[in-house]
C-alpha cells in the first residue's frame, strides 16, 4: 500500500509520461502538484517506487519511466471513467445516420473507436451461443442436385450443394422444405438428430446434411474482425526503433492479431484491461489490450478491443470501450427483438457505481 503522496507522485509520473512520452523528472513533479517538498525528498519517493517496481530509471537522477507494475496500479486507481456526455451524444447521433445493419454499425465503431483514443481498434462480429435452425429453401439444379440455403438464427445464411440418390424434382424440394421448416423451427443441431419425424428418405439425407452445417457453425472460429487505426499507432514514439511495428504489421496481415489480443477467459461483465507482460501472448507483450464484450450472454456475444503501446490513455480508454460496448449490445438486441434485455447506460455514473463490471487483467 502507497503513502497517499507516494500515491500521488506515481500517478503523476504514469500521467505525465502517458501525455508526453519523455520520462518525468522530478521537479515536474513538484511543478504540476506544488508539493511542499525538495528535489531530494521527490527522488526518495522515485528510489521507492523503483524498488516496488513501479517505475524504471536509467540511472537515480534520471526521469521515471512507468513499468507494468505502476500502469496496474494507476488503472486499479482510476475514477469517473465515462465518456463526457458531449462525446455520448456525438456517437450515439452518428449511428442514427448510418443504415440499420449490422457490419454498417462495426465498421463505424471501430472507426469512431480509433479516432477516440489514437490506437488500434478491433471490433468482432457478434458469434451465436448456441446455433438455432430458423429457415431452409432448397433449389433444385439437376435431376439428383440441389442448393440447400440455410438461414441461422442471428442472420447467418450458410450455403451448399447436396447430392440425392435419386431424382427428386422441385415441387417435391418444396414440400420437403416446407415439413422440415415446421419440424426444426428454433432447434439446435443436436435436437434435430434426435428428433424423430415421419419423413421420406430424402428429406432424411437432408436433415442429416442441416445439422451438419450446424455443427460446423458451432466451431466456426469469429470471422475476420473491422479494424482500425494502424496508422496512429505506427505514428507513436514507440514504434520509432521499428521492432515493434513489425511485430503489430505481421500480426495483423497474418490474421493472427484477434487470437493473440482477445483474453482467454474474458471477463463476464463490463471492461479488461490487460497490460504488457500480462499478456498471454508474447507477440503483444510490449502492448496494452483494453477489451469488453457486447451483445446478448443468451442469443450472440461479439468483442470490441483496443491495441496500443502500454503507454495509452487507459482512462479515456476504458471509458470508450465501456460506452461503445454497451451502444452495441443495444443494437444487437434490437436486431433479436430483445430491446429490453440491455438497460440504460448510466451517463453519470462513477467509478465506485460501476466497480462491480469493471475487472481488471491481473
Amino acid at each position: 500500500m502507497l503513502s497517499p503522496r507516494t500515491d500521488t507522485i506515481l500517478r503523476s509520473i504514469v500521467g505525465q509520461y502517458i501525455a508526453k512520452a519523455v520520462p518525468v523528472p522530478s521537479q515536474s513533479l513538484i511543478n504540476e502538484h506544488g508539493l511542499e517538498v525538495s528535489a531530494a525528498t521527490i527522488r526518495n519517493e522515485m528510489a521507492r517506487l523503483e524498488r516496488g517496481g513501479y517505475i524504471t530509471r536509467r540511472h537515480p537522477s534520471a526521469g521515471s519511466v512507468p513499468s507494468d507494475t505502476g500502469y496496474r496500479y494507476y488503472v486499479e486507481s482510476l475514477e469517473d471513467i465515462r465518456l463526457p456526455l458531449t462525446h455520448q451524444h456525438q456517437i450515439s447521433h452518428t449511428f442514427h445516420q448510418v443504415e440499420s445493419k449490422l457490419e454498417e454499425w462495426l465498421t463505424l465503431t471501430a472507426t469512431l473507436l480509433s479516432h477516440l483514443v489514437h490506437n488500434i481498434a478491433v471490433v468482432v462480429m457478434p458469434k451465436p451461443m448456441k446455433c438455432q435452425f430458423k429457415h431452409l429453401e432448397l433449389v433444385s439444379l439437376q435431376d439428383t442436385t440441389a442448393l440447400l440455403v440455410l438461414v441461422i438464427h442471428g442472420a447467418k445464411v450458410r450455403q451448399q450443394l447436396v447430392t440425392f440418390s435419386q431424382a427428386v424434382s422441385q415441387s417435391e424440394l418444396t414440400a420437403i422444405a416446407s415439413q422440415l421448416n415446421a419440424a426444426y423451427q428454433g432447434l439446435t443441431a443436436p435436437e434435430i438428430s434426435a428428433k424423430e419425424i415421419a419423413v421420406s428418405d430424402t428429406a432424411s439425407e437432408l436433415a442429416d446434411c442441416i445439422a451438419q452445417i450446424m455443427e460446423a457453425q458451432v466451431e466456426e472460429e469469429h470471422e475476420e474482425p473491422y479494424l482500425d487505426g494502424l496508422h496512429f499507432v505506427l505514428e507513436q514514439p514507440e514504434f520509432a526503433d521499428g521492432r515493434r511495428m513489425v511485430t503489430l504489421v505481421e500480426l495483423a496481415e497474418q490474421r493472427n492479431l484477434l487470437r493473440s489480443i482477445l483474453p482467454r477467459r474474458p471477463a463476464a461483465r463490463g471492461v479488461q484491461v490487460i497490460i504488457g507482460r500480462e499478456n498471454e501472448a508474447e507477440a503483444i507483450q510490449d502492448f496494452s489490450v483494453v477489451s469488453s464484450q457486447y451483445g446478448l450472454a443468451e442469443e450472440a456475444l461479439g468483442s470490441i478491443a483496443i491495441i496500443g503501446p502500454t503507454r495509452m490513455p487507459y482512462a479515456r480508454s476504458i471509458a470508450a470501450i465501456d460506452y461503445l460496448s454497451w451502444l452495441l449490445s443495444k443494437l444487437v438486441a434490437r436486431l433479436y427483438g430483445r430491446e429490453d434485455a440491455v438497460g440504460l447506460y448510466d451517463a453519470h455514473g462513477s467509478r465506485d457505481e460501476i466497480s462491480r463490471e469493471w475487472t481488471s487483467g491481473a
